[in-house]
């Protein structure tokens, strides 16, 4: 094992996973801090022990990539309908169903009354509800699926790089089409 500023290295490092920081947070100089930081990562002791870290942390907090995918899943195919009841009054916050709780970034909740002075009664409550991001948790998931494809690939020949491109793009390119 190792002690020192590895160690401190490899612990603020679990913390954000921003080597730099880590580095420079563990006494490295900040000059050097991104190449020594890429350096520990490398550094086979380090990389276990955040591996092994990494394991413990996600043991402790069961947080797993199943958990975050159905809490994205509760978010993304929410149905606002189960805010409410069949006559289109409002569910009290206890009656709501996990997902659709789980859907709810925020409630307000504001007492209504009627009157003034001594005639003042209660009349009832507005309540306003605060969704999380659906379009953020679908977006996540079909990243996470593949569906969204950030980077183009474009294949050729290293020596000849026109010939990916099909005949009549050769004939537009060199002004024949």
């Amino acid at each position: 094992m190792f002690t020192g500023k590895k160690q401190k290295f490899a612990e603020e490092y679990l913390i954000d996973l921003n080597a730099t920081q880590a580095a420079i947070r563990a006494g490295y100089s900040p000059k050097t801090a991104h190449s020594q930081g890429q350096r520990l990562l490398k550094d086979v002791d380090v990389a276990n022990y955040i591996k092994q870290r990494q394991k413990q942390l996600q043991k402790k907090t069961e947080i797993t990539q199943e958990r975050v995918l159905a809490e994205y899943a509760k978010l993304a195919f929410f149905d606002p309908r189960n805010l409410f009841e069949t006559d289109g009054s409002p569910k009290s916050i206890t009656e709501l169903d996990d997902e659709t709780a789980a859907a709810l970034a925020g409630l307000d909740v504001q007492e209504v009354f009627e009157g003034v002075g001594s005639n003042r009664v209660f009349a009832g409550y507005i309540k306003k509800y605060k969704l999380a991001d659906k379009r953020g948790a679908l977006d996540s998931l079909a990243r996470h699926l593949g569906m969204f494809t950030d980077k183009v690939e474009i294949k050729g020949e290293v020596n000849n790089p026109y010939a990916a491109l099909s005949t009549e793009d050769l004939k537009k390119l060199i002004g024949d089409g």
